[in-house]
């Protein structure tokens, strides 16, 4: 079975995250999102709402399956005997920076290979953080979300109003 990995913290995921996903799962049998839990991050969303997001979001293809992890993403490749890395590019800076990642999972899993693919140019501007900021700050960010994740962030924004942070 081909199988592959795509990991990130996805807070939020993004129609871009979408895209790449949809068209990778022609290429493998399974796909594994794994929802990383990354102690660096403070996160907008909870582990199970960005689990939750990506769930709903994913409903139509039936060969995602969606796990929450903790660790290196190249043990949960070893225990699943998953040999692919799926990693999105949407610019030349993504690419420096996924390269030198790509090199330090193949010295961790040496069997282990990474595919790069590209965003679709709809959304090669786009990342989690900047639709974050400009939903909070009252921003159309409909076309750049899916439509859980722009509820979800929605009710962030007026969380915050209530709590007189914005």
């Amino acid at each position: 079975m081909r199988a592959a990995v795509y990991a990130g913290s996805f807070d939020p995921i993004t129609n871009g995250h979408i895209d790449i996903l949809v068209r990778c799962s022609s290429m493998f049998d399974k796909i594994v999102v794994a929802v990383v839990h990354n102690v660096h991050k403070k996160c907008t969303f909870t582990l199970e709402e960005r689990t939750e997001h990506i769930r709903e979001s994913l409903s139509g293809l039936d060969n995602v399956e969606i796990v929450s992890y903790s660790g290196l993403i190249t043990d949960l490749m070893r225990e699943r005997g998953i040999g692919t890395i799926i990693r999105g590019l949407r610019s030349i800076t993504d690419f420096e920076y996924e390269s030198q990642l790509c090199f330090f999972n193949k010295h961790l899993l040496p069997q282990s290979d990474t595919i790069f693919i590209m965003a679709d140019y709809r959304y090669s501007y786009v990342s989690s953080t900047g639709v974050k900021e400009a939903a909070i700050l009252g921003g159309d960010i409909s076309e750049l979300v899916p439509d859980v994740v722009a509820r979800g962030l929605a009710a962030k924004h007026e969380e915050m109003k209530a709590r007189g942070l914005i």
